[in-house]
């Protein structure tokens, strides 16, 4: 017995070692999947999460777009953009709720997976539009943008993957942008914009995008 007790005692600091080692390689890996300013998660974060949700049949894939953002930049210095992001994904991530995902791709590029189980996600995405305008609470009101929305049903498009989807939420969201529709649903016409179009549009002016929803 007191063999046995030995035993135990002596494995206990390893036991306990090995416990905190492991609690802190799961902090690092969440930290490493969470974007330091927004707090959301990072593409490869979004990326396993939105690839389960997709097996839902209900799940929307969205693509949001700052309007302007390296213009706020430059007249309103980095720190006022870096604040205008963080609101803007504060206000996604409520949106999307427990149940969805939210992620910021880079710069000011942000995507989100979530379950429509009743079919409303036209009218969600065009309230989500008018809220994402607000100004920020924490800059001068001066500094005002909008939002420019992309969004597609995966069960429009059985077996395409995240990759795809999100490829059409793009094309989707560039539409919008460009017709100065706020929201645009992808599938539902021919979208005037090409995956290359979109980078050469981003490389120019751009149009300023305005309220409303083109279905």
């Amino acid at each position: 017995m007191s063999s046995l007790l030995t035993t135990l005692a002596a494995a206990g600091p390893l036991a306990s070692g090995w416990f905190v080692h492991t609690v802190w390689m799961r902090r690092q890996l969440h930290s490493a999947r969470r974007d330091p300013l927004t707090g959301l998660r990072t593409r490869d974060g979004f990326t396993r999460r939105a690839t389960t949700l997709l097996k839902n049949p209900h799940a929307v894939v969205v693509l949001a777009d700052v309007d302007h953002f390296k213009q706020i930049n430059d007249r309103f210095g980095h720190a006022a953009g870096d604040a205008l992001l963080k609101a803007t994904a504060d206000r996604l991530a409520h949106y999307v709720g427990r149940r969805g995902v939210a992620g910021r791709l880079g710069g000011d590029e942000f995507a989100a997976v979530v379950i429509d189980n009743h079919g409303t996600a036209a009218d969600l995405l065009a309230v989500l539009h008018g809220v994402l305008a607000r100004p920020a609470d924490s800059l001068d009101p001066a500094v005002q943008t909008t939002v420019s929305l992309g969004w597609v049903r995966a069960a429009d498009h059985p077996g395409e993957d995240l990759s795809g989807l999100l490829r059409r939420a793009d094309e989707a969201m560039y539409a919008a942008k460009q017709g100065r529709a706020g929201v645009r649903r992808a599938g539902l016409d021919r979208l005037f914009a090409t995956w290359s179009g979109r980078r050469a549009g981003r490389r120019g002016s751009g149009a300023e995008s305005g309220p409303g929803v083109a279905a």
